[in-house]
């Protein structure tokens, strides 16, 4: 599944508690479509080759000053030639208040005019954000991930084989459920692979033979979460006598998704086994790596050691 092609501007709107100027402009009909902002310093003086129009507007108080201090006829073609080229909108941050000029030529093209009490840098932050996880590429997998310890994992394998029953353990063992049965994924960048659940399941866990339980209400607020960065992948599978399993750990796999890699484990399913604690253990034992220490690396340089002094 794609992700979303665009964001209708009201969401933005509302995300940010911005203020409408342009009261006859319909924000629900305007969409965005990038993730990126602009801010018109060039197009202020007349310059509009290039003029990247599909993209939000933002007003600072360099922008806001310089308008000031140009003459109102001049002000109004620059208006008139800004707000021709149709963008999302043109937000003015810091709580300055836009000329009258400004919002008629705001509604003689359709083009919003809105307010926000923030700082310049932090609304262009925030908006680039938001949008950057809204519109992102995206698609929906069958699997469960919870937070453990801070650390994403998505635990997947064939239907039946255990996946809800590891995370309601999970769950009662203090970390917190963010999707299961469909996991939504976003790269939001190059190295982040956002992971949700959709607003239908969201905090829900099917378990078989007993049903539905939601997890926010048995088990609290604290149980819970909406969005987690995906760190590991535990794909839980049958043990099998003709497969072998990696016993050392030496060596990294790898799942991709969306063009990004991330760390897997396979986890071979007998009975008897407590799948709770083995992915916890992995999850600490990732930890540990990213933190520069790698238990297996250090076993196998304790063996190496001891052959060498075996040789001496």
């Amino acid at each position: 599944m794609a992700g979303q092609s665009s964001v209708k501007l009201s969401e933005l709107i509302e995300k940010n508690g911005l203020r409408s100027c342009t009261a006859n402009v319909n924000v629900e009909e305007i969409k965005i479509t990038v993730p990126e902002i602009n801010r018109p310093s060039l197009g202020l003086v007349g310059y509009f080759e290039h003029f990247p129009s599909e993209r939000v507007q933002i007003m600072g108080y360099v922008e806001y000053t310089f308008l000031e201090q140009m003459d109102r006829d001049k002000k109004m073609e620059v208006y008139d030639m800004l707000m021709s080229q149709k963008s999302p909108c043109i937000i003015f941050c810091r709580g300055l208040e836009p000329d009258k000029d400004i919002i008629s030529a705001g509604e003689k093209y359709g083009v919003p005019v809105l307010v926000s009490d923030k700082t310049t840098s932090d609304l262009t932050a925030e908006i680039i954000r938001w949008l950057n996880v809204e519109l992102a590429p995206c698609i929906s997998i069958h699997g469960v991930l919870v937070d453990v310890y801070g650390e994403g994992v998505l635990i997947m394998g064939e239907s039946g084989i255990g996946k809800s029953e590891a995370a309601l353990e999970l769950i009662k063992r203090g970390h917190r459920l963010v999707s299961d049965d469909v996991v939504e994924i976003r790269r939001v960048s190059g190295e982040t692979l956002i992971g949700s659940a959709p607003d239908i399941t969201r905090h829900f866990i099917e378990l078989r033979g007993i049903g539905i339980i939601d997890v926010k209400t048995l088990f609290g607020v604290g149980s819970v979460k909406d969005t987690q960065s995906i760190d590991l992948v535990i794909n839980l599978e049958e043990w099998s006598r003709d497969k072998e399993y990696d016993r050392l750990g030496l060596e990294e796999e790898y799942t991709e998704f969306l063009g990004n890699k991330v760390v897997s484990h396979s986890i071979p399913i007998r009975p008897g086994r407590n799948l709770a604690v083995i992915v916890e253990s992995a999850a600490v034992n990732y930890r540990q790596r990213k933190m520069g220490y790698n238990a297996a690396k250090e076993l196998y340089n304790r063996v190496q050691r001891n052959l060498t002094k075996t040789e001496e």
